[in-house]
């Protein structure tokens, strides 16, 4: 069965979650540890698999990095069409577990919003190393926070979204033992939010998730339990 989890992020139903105060300090916050785990390779090739969401594709251009996008299909490309249609970025659609692309034909690979809704994910992670040169940064909700408890929240997630879909909750240890199966190693470790992101949407202050989520950082809670991790893997 072909993997097309990215056309429901790629469209403006799944972008409205993200409008508003609240919405731009969920995408500041990924944004910005996103390019803090960019940091050691300014101005590189990046491959967003999955990212028709466009969340990072004005960031990326804009720290001067190559952007291409690639979605499982072209109506995927229409949100990313701002930089697209200037020149500043290209996107590419087909398969997403076997990409066009040849082995490390970019420098880094980046997937968000993607591996809880992939039915093959190990395979997809297995592609994502491939055309990595140096590093892949994926995003995971995780079994270390209130996560764990997602089954039971799962109702309340759809009242506030409106159209809230099931997803994996992963183990750190076999995310890392998927990528360590590619031959990359944990390199970096990003934990986002320790409130979950329906309770900042349903709570509907970025003023307020905003001081939540810094005292929770404060307190060293959100290292320890924060959720969406985005992880950084090098090739070992």
């Amino acid at each position: 069965m072909r993997e097309d989890a990215d056309v429901e992020t790629s469209s403006d139903d799944y972008a409205r979650r993200f409008s508003g105060p609240v919405g731009r300090f969920l995408l500041a916050t990924q944004a910005r540890a996103t390019l803090d785990l960019l940091r050691p390779w300014p101005g590189t090739r990046v491959l967003d698999v999955g990212g028709g969401h466009a969340q990072l594709t004005g960031p990326l251009v804009e720290a001067g990095h190559e952007v291409t996008v690639y979605g499982s299909s072209p109506l995927c490309a229409r949100r990313v069409r701002p930089w697209t249609g200037r020149g500043l970025a290209r996107f590419v659609s087909g398969d997403l577990l076997r990409t066009p692309f040849r082995d490390r034909a970019f420098d880094v690979v980046i997937s968000y919003r993607l591996l809880p809704h992939v039915a093959a994910w190990r395979e997809l992670v297995a592609e994502l190393c491939r055309v990595a040169g140096r590093a892949v940064l994926v995003d995971y909700p995780t079994s270390r926070s209130v996560n764990a408890v997602s089954g039971a929240l799962f109702g309340m997630k759809q009242r506030v979204e409106g159209n809230a879909r099931p997803f994996t909750v992963f183990r750190d240890a076999e995310v890392e033992a998927a990528f360590a199966a590619a031959g990359f190693d944990p390199t970096g470790r990003r934990p986002q939010f320790l409130l979950p992101m329906a309770l900042h949407r349903a709570l509907g202050s970025g003023g307020l998730s905003r001081a939540l989520e810094s005292g929770a950082a404060a307190l060293g809670l959100t290292r320890l339990l924060g959720s969406p991790v985005i992880l950084r893997a090098e090739r070992g």
